[in-house]
């Protein structure tokens, strides 16, 4: 081969490589504290006073039995249903329940967003139920005492997540201002109710991949962030302190902000404003799998969209005195995720190419070049490349799924491994969404709503 193109090949080769060894080296760093993982001793949930906040639009076909779950389960907690302007009959399957067969049930609150101020993002809506709930408590209340807990319309809350969240190390630490639980797929192992075969084989391998993301890799990354004080909220299972969002609503009374992604954003502000985030897998959200590819992607594109509109937090996470360098380097790293898909899924052909160039035109050398020997860099990239991914498929067998065979898991490491290359095609998504300054909430659909546009 000509002496340029090897030069080239063999310098993205190599870098490429040792990105791989080091990414790797991280995964393994965060493995093994993530399958150390020993409970710790619960709380008195007693001690709080707990708000459930559920934003909804056109959720007729699960908010009742998302109350009912509730109501059963925390007694003693009030529901707070926000209803977005819902085409549907949602505000009405709440009022029935608010009257409970003609017995007021005082602990289950409507909160209604009308047009054209309805349908401006999950964050908005989070916004007036937090008004709503301040204004329901009036100026005697304390603050610290009071937890809001965000959960989706179908999202389903352990029985214990009060008492654990109630422990000493999380909301019985006073400087704690939020804390985040596991996130689990409530129809994993399920299949698609209607479809054909490859359909609904297709649907549930991407819901196995939902659960097994957010259940290793992302609770593993989120345990390693409490090293670096920096664990982050999601959208389902986020529980946060009242006087936390207090201390970041501002004279209009909005804690919630304008991004995509308002639960990193939220996390943000907090983390900025001085005040601790917790995380834990003693206990956990169940919320439904998506079965579709093309409702995976939206929902994706929007949370890279949301991580990308972020990146204008870069100064204020620099600059924080309350961040660790290494705690700002690590959100920044999060942050520039999007981008560095971008700039993968433009570098990481080119050797590709340039091979496949030279193998059109001179078969012969490039057969003598790999005979040679450089086969075996590439088996070893290659090995380097699925091992960080494929990793989790045993991981997950270990951890929470142990009736799974340890071929089974192999399997589901390589579908991780593929399942991986969609957030390449999220982000460029994102970026023109992003370029073309269209920043509509998309609403991910449930898997049985009809094929409608939300926007």
């Amino acid at each position: 081969m000509t002496s340029s193109l090897d030069v080239l090949l063999g310098f993205t080769q190599a870098l490429a490589l040792t990105m791989s060894v080091a990414f790797v080296t991280y995964v393994l760093v965060i493995v093994v504290p993530y399958l150390r993982h020993r409970p710790a001793p619960a709380g008195r949930p007693g001690d709080y006073e707990w708000h459930f906040l559920v934003p909804c639009r056109d959720e007729e076909a699960v908010i009742g039995d998302t109350l009912a779950y509730l109501r059963m389960n925390f007694p003693t907690a009030h529901v707070w249903v926000v209803d977005d302007a819902s085409d549907d009959g949602t505000a009405t399957v709440v009022r029935l329940w608010q009257e409970g067969g003609g017995v007021e049930d005082t602990h289950i609150h409507l909160v209604s967003r009308a047009l054209p101020l309805a349908r401006t993002g999950k964050g908005d809506a989070l916004n007036d139920a937090y008004r709503a709930l301040k204004l329901s408590m009036g100026r005697h209340a304390d603050p610290d005492r009071v937890l809001v807990v965000v959960v989706d319309a179908d999202g389903r809350p352990a029985r214990d997540c009060l008492e654990v969240c109630a422990a000493d190390h999380l909301f019985g630490d006073p400087r704690v201002g939020a804390v985040q639980v596991d996130v689990r797929m409530s129809n994993t192992g399920v299949p698609q109710a209607s479809g054909s075969w490859w359909r609904r084989r297709f649907g549930t391998a991407l819901v196995r991949m939902q659960d097994l993301e957010f259940r290793t890799a992302i609770a593993a990354i989120q345990l390693s962030r409490g090293v670096t004080g920096t664990i982050s909220m999601g959208g389902n299972g986020q529980f946060t302190r009242l006087s936390a969002l207090d201390s970041i609503a501002g004279p209009t009374g909005q804690p919630w902000r304008g991004s995509l992604l308002e639960d990193f954003e939220l996390g943000v502000h907090l983390l900025t404003a001085g005040w601790r985030t917790g995380f834990t897998m003693d206990t956990h959200v169940r919320q439904e799998g998506l079965y579709s590819l093309r409702r995976f992607l939206a929902q994706r594109t929007r949370w890279g969209q949301g991580t990308m509109q972020c990146m204008r937090y870069l100064r204020r996470i620099w600059d924080s005195p309350h961040l660790s360098t290494l705690g700002a380097a690590e959100m920044l790293y999060y942050l520039a995720q999007p981008w560095m898909q971008l700039l993968g899924s433009l570098v990481y052909p080119i050797p590709l190419l340039l091979l496949a160039h030279r193998t059109l035109v001179s078969p012969g050398e490039v057969w003598t070049w790999f005979s040679d020997g450089a086969w075996i860099l590439f088996a070893v990239y290659g090995a380097f490349g699925l091992l960080p991914f494929v990793l989790w498929g045993p991981v997950y067998r270990k951890r929470c799924s142990p009736d799974t065979s340890l071929l089974r898991s192999l399997a589901y490491g390589f579908g991780y491994a593929l399942y991986i290359y969609t957030f390449y095609v999220t982000s460029w998504r994102a970026l023109a969404r992003l370029l073309r300054r269209d920043n509509t909430w998309t609403k991910t659909r449930r898997n049985d709503d009809p094929l409608t546009v939300h926007t």
